[in-house]
């Protein structure tokens, strides 16, 4: 299924270790971009979903699309929907208006490889390494339900992160 939420588990876990060096913003605008292909092709009725955008080819394209796209985005929501002052929980998480080039890349980077990886275990029209190889090794090494529950214990892992850096964070300004 694309759009899966399930890719941001390992946003989440990504932001919770690297805070300000990453953004979980770009990263899911990533993740989206990724699957614009495979929406179409399901609305077309494609017998391939998966095509170029999920080769690591593909990935490494749409992940300058993320960068040079997602930033510009992600900063204006940044600055547009400010969280309410009285929440500092909101204000800590908010962060500032601006991501760096250098946050911005490695999430939009990471979010498209990522994206790439993990559809690898479970969709049997993936052939990652294309043009250079049709060959897709990853392909039910583990079980669906074992990728999803890996994507959702990342994603609470980073949550969990997230939580323990606001709570640091908030001792430190008493």
């Amino acid at each position: 299924m694309p759009v899966t939420p399930l890719h941001l588990g390992p946003g989440l876990l990504l932001k919770g270790a690297a805070g300000r060096h990453f953004s979980l913003l770009v990263f899911a605008f990533s993740q989206a971009v990724m699957d614009i292909e495979p929406v179409v092709r399901i609305l077309r009725d494609d017998p391939i979903v998966h095509g170029f955008t999920h080769t690591y080819l593909g990935a490494t394209l749409l992940g300058f699309v993320a960068l040079f796209a997602g930033r510009p985005l992600c900063q204006y929501l940044l600055r547009r929907f400010q969280p309410d002052p009285r929440s500092p929980f909101l204000v800590w998480l908010h962060g500032g208006n601006d991501i760096s080039w250098s946050a911005a890349a490695v999430s939009a980077f990471l979010g498209t490889y990522s994206h790439v990886f993990l559809d690898s275990f479970m969709h049997d029209d993936m052939r990652p390494f294309a043009p250079w190889s049709d060959a897709n090794g990853l392909l039910l090494k583990i079980s669906i339900d074992a990728l999803h529950l890996v994507c959702v214990g990342t994603g609470l892992a980073g949550v969990l992160l997230l939580a323990v850096s606001a709570l640091r964070g908030r001792a430190r300004t008493r």
